[in-house]
């Protein structure tokens, strides 16, 4: 006996309710009392992300940075690990969801340093880079902005 119309059709339905983006833990590194550190995770979370943040010194931090493969340079205030991937500094939202979804063989992103105007970071028009971080080391441009 074969499956009734409605029976199809209820079940494709239910399968439009599912969210296109299945939350994502991004597992975040930084100082203590960091304020546009905290501004980056609640970014974040409003996109939909779930955040976990660990505070550590100065070198231990220094550490983590330099242990998954990032380069003087390349370096912000805080670091993320989301789906096998660094996200080094204010990277939008938008970007981190590209790249779990593009899944680009490289170690990450980074938005390095503290623009003005990048998540956390308040609003301004400065423009800067989010950077695709090549296992080797080297960075190419992956998004710009203000777009």
């Amino acid at each position: 006996m074969g499956r009734r119309p409605t029976t199809i059709i209820a079940g494709a339905l239910a399968l439009l309710t599912v969210p296109a983006f299945a939350a994502e833990t991004v597992d975040v590194f930084s100082t203590s009392g960091c304020g546009c550190c905290i501004g980056w995770m609640k970014h974040l979370e409003e996109a939909g992300f779930e955040v976990s943040n660990e505070n550590l010194a100065m070198a231990d931090l220094y550490a983590k940075k330099t242990g998954a493969g990032l380069k003087p340079g390349q370096t912000s205030c805080h670091t993320g690990f989301v789906g096998g991937y660094v996200v080094e500094g204010h990277v939008p939202a938008a970007e981190v969801k590209r790249l779990l979804a593009e899944k680009p063989d490289a170690i990450g992103l980074a938005v390095p340093d503290m623009p003005a105007g990048s998540p956390g970071m308040g609003t301004s028009d400065e423009p800067y880079e989010v950077l695709l971080v090549a296992r080797d080391g080297t960075s190419t441009v992956f998004a710009r902005y203000p777009k």
